[in-house]
């Protein structure tokens, strides 16, 4: 991958804000973390605050948006993901984002904002894909702080409050620091100022982040949100702000210049261009995947035997191809799948495979298959039971419910739904 010339990140580097822009492509609508001054609504165009966009897209109409935004603004040089949740609460739509967006615009800077609680099994897959900065939000480094910060984390199924959910995040977080330093990967650390909470701890939180490798740091005044147990707190003025950054900056460097963007931000930092560009972004949000039809009369089976759906997506080696026959149905051949290890390309050379099925059926598959076999017009089943009762449910009834889960169990103990297992 080529070297990119990372000065042109204008929110890490204030020299260029009025020269280049950015894009936040909201694709991550689900949260593993609730901040107490966090209210996620995705529908008030005037309102510019993180967590807020007038729209969420899949990574395909993300790609699409990407391409419109920059026929509008050339200007742009950075495309970030910063929710309106957490990337790493939706790591499937957010890496095939950004792997979209490096097969059509490999010259752009790739960025990502995340709270760090669930980044850490992504790092390598990031790092991959060319992202060059990462802000991790980091209010406090004790836990007995975090605490009155956090409602809840969640860790995969497991939710925890308190002082433990707390040393839960923040264990990441600095985890998180290392593993990207080690990467190469630009840190920026967002701390929001909380009065009567925090404001008093943020010079640590420069001292312990910045002893990690961290880069740069943004101190931002709370927003009082609407609906929020924070709503009635003050917003701190430049009298609290400005003696905190002089004294964080003896030990990391201080961004001054953020404007508190959307999930949605998109033009100049001093020139926002979302309300501009709602409607292109709301039209895209609508974009369809390619639509089945007369040109994929075929459908794939995962199985075993021939008899039964019963075979995970990512372990089958071959699929059966299947299509009707008269009052019944035929196998029509097998063919060979991809190659297990080679993430998500693997996805994209099965749809190739499968160009004229408009359904592929397993017992299970992670997220990530599922996304891409989808946007290319393969419609993902996820079954057990009879082939023909399957093959009957697509091409006669549309109704597989009936056929969803009856077997649990049956595709083995590695699939996590994200697809990180498939291969």
């Amino acid at each position: 991958m080529a070297a990119k010339d990372i000065t042109r990140h204008p929110c890490f580097n204030k020299e260029t804000a009025g020269t280049c822009g950015r894009v936040h492509l909201p694709v991550a609508p689900k949260c593993n973390i609730q901040c107490n001054y966090c209210n996620r609504k995705y529908d008030c165009v005037n309102e510019s605050r993180p967590g807020v966009t007038s729209g969420i897209l899949k990574p395909f109409q993300a790609a699409q948006y990407m391409d419109k935004v920059l026929e509008k603004e050339p200007r742009i040089t950075v495309a970030g993901i910063a929710g309106p949740g957490d990337p790493f609460a939706n790591p499937a739509e957010v890496i095939e984002t950004m792997r979209l967006l490096n097969e059509r615009h490999p010259e752009l800077l790739f960025c990502l904002s995340t709270n760090g609680m669930g980044i850490l099994p992504y790092l390598d897959d990031i790092a991959a894909l060319g992202v060059s900065h990462v802000t991790i939000t980091i209010s406090a480094v004790d836990p007995a702080i975090g605490a009155r910060i956090y409602a809840w984390v969640k860790d995969g199924n497991v939710v925890y409050r308190g002082e433990q959910g707390a040393a839960l995040l923040l264990e990441r977080q600095l985890a998180a620091i290392r593993g990207l330093k080690e990467r190469g990967i630009v840190v920026k650390i967002n701390s929001i100022i909380i009065p009567g909470v925090n404001e008093g701890h943020l010079v640590e939180v420069a001292r312990v982040t910045a002893a990690l490798g961290a880069d740069i740091q943004n101190m931002i005044p709370l927003k009082p949100t609407q609906d929020t147990p924070f709503a009635e707190l003050p917003e701190p003025g430049r009298d609290v702000v400005l003696p905190l950054r002089k004294e964080a900056g003896g030990f990391i460097s201080q961004m001054t210049h953020c404007k508190r963007c959307r999930a949605d931000a998109v033009g100049l930092l001093g020139n926002d261009q979302s309300a501009a560009l709602c409607g292109t972004l709301q039209a895209c949000a609508k974009l369809k995947p390619l639509e089945a039809g007369a040109a994929r009369p075929h459908v794939a089976v995962a199985t075993r035997e021939g008899m039964l759906v019963n075979q995970h997506l990512g372990e089958a080696k071959t699929f059966q191809i299947w299509g009707p026959d008269g009052s019944g149905y035929r196998l029509i051949e097998e063919r060979q799948a991809p190659a297990a290890g080679c993430g998500p390309q693997r996805w994209a050379d099965l749809a190739a495979l499968l160009k004229d099925c408009r359904a592929v059926v397993a017992a299970a598959m992670g997220e990530t298959p599922r996304m891409l076999l989808e946007e290319h017009g393969v419609a993902p089943h996820s079954v057990t039971g009879f082939i023909e009762d399957a093959l009957r449910a697509i091409y006669e009834t549309g109704d597989l419910k009936a056929l969803k889960g009856r077997r649990g169990g049956i595709a083995g103990g590695c699939c996590t739904g994200t697809g990180v297992s498939c291969g």
